[in-house]
């Protein structure tokens, strides 16, 4: 199977990565908590070896200070219990000032508000969307340590309502995971979805793992809706998608971003999915993007750069190993800080790559500012650690995801706020 496949080859990767090749005294040790198995396995594989190839480029360009970044990598099973255990372990034993995941809200949030805020630890997830981590932050509790490098699905929902409607779907059933992230993007969807004069026939939540979904299905057909709105990650998802076909239902289906996944388009049959569209965290190309999606195939072992969380993962590694080497030491309150220095305006622009990376190094050695340009774009962490940026607006085509179009962050807010 080609995940265990893609899996067994990340540990194989990821041990020979121990290996020293700049000062062994001095590597400087990252946590990673990534969903590698689970129902968002897909997710954290891609994103693991992201973050590998950015600590590699930034190695090979010198390190930090002659130090090697280090990632030791761990398997939160897409569980919370578990992230937190593997969370705790590298914050109370290997002395990390950064962890690097979750991928999925429902891991980074136990992670956040039980290890890594009360620890005073920088956390960066590259794609927990979930705007509970937003009311955290702007609650006070999360010791200002988080930040994240994809646009919260109070956004996210937002936009997928306008894509909706534009595709012509009026009356819309939705099936959702029920967690912090699914309830949140299904809340965001609704109030823009009706707002614009959608009809949301049925709201079914479901538990992850099961080895049927059929009554989800049959519930979820009531009321005869145009399409099904289905929020939810690509092994499960699959599994809904195949009981609400052979169950009868209309085959038009809108998705969420981890949706956009090969595994999930050859487990449901590409045939079922031509009217497919959905909705992702998007990009604003830069010569990082071109740099990504030219060499992270190849160095991943045949993981697709358009795989979900992969962009954005190599960019939470590039301004992690950044912000160390601003912060000049192993510091979690001074890489803190350093964060929000390497993307700030005003420094000089640093792409993604061994060769940029050289130039980044060496300027910020003299004490100058740069400024990250990363694979999903130019992005700068406001007060809460969130970014904005366009969403991408997509659709399955002969078995490939292709992009149709690309909403603003500035129309996406408009509709949010009403305007």
């Amino acid at each position: 199977m080609r995940s265990s496949y893609l899996l067994a080859a990340l540990f194989t990767t990821l041990a020979a990565s121990a290996s020293p090749a700049l000062s062994a005294d001095c590597d400087i040790t990252v946590g990673l908590v990534m969903e590698l198995t689970g129902p968002a396995g897909e997710y954290g594989q891609a994103g693991a070896k992201s973050v590998e190839m950015a600590f590699r480029d930034i190695n090979e360009a010198g390190g930090v200070a002659g130090c090697k970044l280090v990632a030791d990598t761990r398997d939160s099973q897409s569980q919370g219990n578990v992230a937190v255990d593997q969370a705790t372990q590298l914050v109370n034993i290997k002395k990390v000032p950064v962890i690097i995941g979750g991928i999925i809200s429902s891991v980074s949030i136990p992670i956040l508000t039980s290890v890594t805020a009360p620890a005073g630890v920088v956390q960066v997830s590259p794609a927990s969307s979930s705007p509970t981590l937003t009311a955290l932050g702007r609650d006070g509790k999360t010791n200002g340590v988080f930040f994240r490098t994809i646009t919260s699905d109070a956004l996210q929902g937002t936009a997928a309502a306008k894509y909706a409607i534009d595709q012509g779907l009026k009356k819309i059933a939705i099936i959702n995971v029920n967690n912090d992230f699914g309830v949140n993007m299904v809340r965001e969807f609704k109030t823009a979805y009706e707002k614009l004069g959608g009809t949301i026939t049925t709201t079914t939540p479901y538990n992850e793992k099961q080895s049927s979904y059929a009554s989800e299905a049959s519930a979820a057909m009531a009321g005869e809706p145009d399409a099904l709105y289905l929020v939810s990650t690509p092994v499960d998802g699959a599994t809904i998608a195949r009981a609400w076909i052979s169950g009868g239902g209309k085959q038009t289906f809108l998705l969420n971003d981890g949706m956009n996944s090969k595994d999930f388009i050859e487990s449901v049959g590409a045939q079922y999915l031509e009217n497919a569209y959905g909705t992702s965290s998007g990009t604003s190309p830069t010569a990082s993007t071109e740099y990504f999606n030219a060499n992270y195939e190849a160095f991943s072992g045949g993981i697709a750069p358009s795989a979900p969380a992969a962009d954005r993962s190599y960019d939470a590694g590039a301004i992690v190993g950044l912000a160390i080497a601003k912060a000049g030491k192993s510091d979690a309150a001074a890489i803190k800080t350093a964060m929000r220095e390497v993307v700030a305006a005003g420094g000089t622009p640093i792409h993604a790559g061994k060769e940029e990376f050289v130039k980044a190094l060496s300027l910020i050695k003299e004490g100058k500012p740069v400024k990250y340009e990363g694979v999903i774009g130019p992005v700068s962490f406001d007060q809460y650690g969130d970014i904005t940026g366009p969403f991408r607006l997509w659709k399955i085509t002969n078995g490939d995801v292709t992009t149709v179009g690309e909403l603003s962050a500035d129309e996406v807010g408009k509709l949010k706020d009403g305007k």
